[in-house]
């Protein structure tokens, strides 16, 4: 069990986490969660003694085993394999003791505890972890030193897995994984027996790995049981009774300064006046649900072209000639395509996605673009190598380089850079702040097609969130590269992948696709009649299987249809409570025609509900004649 008992650590003159306490339950799997900058590390590294508290403490079972990830990445000429069965150092000194030893007791009294740790079947563990995390047999065996760094930190993660600590930290640990990866990753954590402390703002890691959520928030703890989810509903719940307190609040001080503004003046009801002054004065406010600018995603809207936008016909690219590594790419891209690139990492994502963008040429075959076509491109780097010491104002104004001031500072806005925060120090914004800065700086021109190579690696759940509806409510065509599922069935409503050299459209749901990862059995089939007898014959496997990927493609489609109307009916919604505060199409209109469109929109979205209903029924009917 592990107990954070009254914890308070400053840092920088400035308060992180303050008197903050938990009691985590034994054998429990816990997801740390909070927005960016809340003190998530900070907490971590105090539980794991790199950092001291400023008061409180941490305390553990004597004996207990604390396992975490360092920062640096392994090295050297080992190999992965052996990086990974290293790192149970009891096995190393036991097996290392066994070969020296002379003391007959003493050497079957390791022997002993060699059995008791399953010491020998050590190896195939070690090596169907590096497997699970993307290491085939030959890259186990290559020197560590050929690896780039984050196939180094999947080696770390490999090893930490392997050595089953009591309580095993982990901090982001899908970061450096593709979603095949991931996927593995949630299985193994899920049957891990003992403690688990996992930071992340993986939504489908936290609802299928962890049993309860650490919330951090403004330097205190709260532990709720439960997935994350569970977590929103009952976080949505407190929202809305401080709400409901915050405006009984407002009524209450509204009466009482009424009665004093009333009754101060008269001698027969001054006392009275007074002492209800004196409440008014006591009554602590309630807050308000601030308004959080780390959320703002709003994409300009691109100008209208004919499809296609981009026609790939057999070709193909690399980076070394004659070595091409995806051929015989046959691809078309229309206006309000929504594309998600599936495969594991070294398979070509990226190539393609830079093939796309016209930062590679074919070796072979055509590409055409439509002429007119801007497209926006966003890759990780670009988060990590923005200039630490120029401003958002500064970046934008270079890259908009003619455009009025004022152009430059919608842009910015539009990502939640207004004010101060457009022009505070680069180097000074966190992770996510940086991610929604590049964000800025690639759509600036209004693209057509925006390719997003794993977008949200610096976002935090909520902003996750903000950056799928964005992508729901954009108006021109997005390649997505991300290892975030929940964000790939929100946001795309077609799958290509990439292996084998080459990128094929995936007829089937990511729902199909996880499974296939994952080695799932198929769905029972039903059974039918025999020509000319009553004997019963299995359905032909691959007819199921294509029947139910075809519901399933069409479950996903009605559900992006409906979400994107409801995103509609939502935008119109708000014009109407603040015509103000209106965007994009609807800015500048009438209440009148805004009440309109809301009509036209709500129509649209019952129809997609019912759509919805229809299909999911059917494949509900499906399945249930395979159980």
């Amino acid at each position: 069990m592990l107990s954070i008992r009254d914890i308070t650590v400053r840092l920088g003159g400035r308060t992180i986490i303050d008197g903050a306490s938990a009691t985590l339950p034994q054998n429990g799997k816990i997801g740390l969660i909070g927005r960016n900058g809340a003190g998530k590390s900070t907490l971590v590294k105090t539980i794991i003694g790199e950092l001291d508290p400023d008061g409180g403490s941490v305390e553990m079972p004597r004996r207990a085993r604390l396992g975490y990830i360092a920062q640096e990445a392994p090295n050297g000429t080992r190999t992965p394999f052996e990086a990974v069965v290293e790192a149970d150092t009891e096995r190393t000194a036991l097996l290392a003791e066994a070969e020296t030893c002379t003391d007959p007791n003493r050497l079957g009294d390791v022997h002993e505890r060699l059995i008791a740790i399953d010491a020998y079947t050590a190896p195939a563990r070690a090596a169907r972890i590096l497997v699970g995390l993307g290491f085939d047999e030959e890259m186990q065996a290559r020197p560590l030193d050929s690896f780039s760094g984050g196939w180094k930190m999947r080696v770390a993660l490999a090893s930490l897995l392997f050595s089953e600590p009591d309580v095993m930290l982990l901090d982001e640990p899908s970061n450096h994984l593709d979603l095949e990866a991931t996927l593995w990753l949630e299985n193994f954590l899920k049957s891990y027996p003992k403690t688990l402390l996992v930071i992340s703002h993986e939504r489908d890691l936290l609802n299928t790995v962890v049993d309860h959520i650490l919330h951090l928030q403004q330097g205190k703890l709260t532990l709720y049981p439960g997935d994350y989810d569970s977590f929103e509903r009952i976080r949505a719940e407190r929202a809305a009774q401080a709400a409901a307190a915050r405006a009984n609040q407002e009524a209450q001080k509204k009466k009482l300064a009424d009665y004093v503004a009333r009754n101060s003046a008269r001698a027969s009801t001054a006392k009275q006046a007074q002492s209800r002054a004196k409440m008014l004065a006591k009554m602590q406010p309630i807050a308000a649900m601030a308004e959080d600018a780390s959320l703002s995603f709003d994409f300009p809207s691109p100008d209208e072209l004919r499809p296609p936008l981009i026609t790939l016909d057999l070709a193909a690219v690399g980076y070394v000639e004659d070595k091409p590594i995806l051929r015989r790419l046959n691809l078309r891209i229309d206006p309000e395509d929504r594309i998600a690139l599936l495969g594991r990492n070294g398979n070509g994502k990226t190539t393609l996605a830079r093939l796309l963008a016209r930062q590679l040429e074919p070796m072979e075959g055509g590409i055409t673009f439509s002429p007119k076509i801007r497209i926006g491109y966003f890759t990780q780097y670009q988060v990590e190598e923005l200039p630490g010491d120029s401003t958002p104002l500064e970046l934008m104004t270079r890259a908009m380089e003619g455009k009025p001031p004022l152009a430059v500072r919608g842009q910015l806005g539009r990502f939640g850079f207004s004010g101060n925060r457009a022009t505070a120090v680069t180097g000074t914004l966190s992770g996510g702040e940086r991610a929604r800065l590049a964000l800025a700086l690639v759509t600036r021109d209004a693209p057509h097609m925006l390719i997003l190579d794993e977008p949200t690696n610096h976002l935090d759940v909520d902003a996750r969130e903000a950056l799928v509806q964005a992508l729901n409510s954009f108006e021109g065509a997005v390649i997505l590269v991300s290892h975030d599922r929940h964000m790939v069935e929100l946001a795309a409503d077609r799958l290509v992948l990439v292996e084998g050299g080459t990128a094929e459209n995936y007829d089937g749901s990511m729902e199909d696709y996880i499974d296939f990862v994952l080695g799932r059995n198929q769905p029972k089939v039903e059974t039918v009649s025999a020509k000319g007898g009553d004997a019963p014959v299995k359905k032909s496997g691959a007819i199921a299987r294509e029947e139910l990927k075809a519901l399933r493609k069409k479950v996903t489609a009605a559900e992006t249809r409906m979400k994107r109307a409801q995103a509609h009916v939502d935008s119109l919604l708000d014009a109407l409570a603040d015509p103000a505060s209106a965007k994009g199409d609807l800015k500048g209109l009438a209440v009148g025609a805004l009440g309109k469109l809301h009509g036209t929109a709500a129509e649209a979205l019952e129809l997609a509900e019912t759509e919805w209903l229809e299909v999911h029924e059917e494949l509900e009917t499906l399945m249930g004649r395979g159980k």
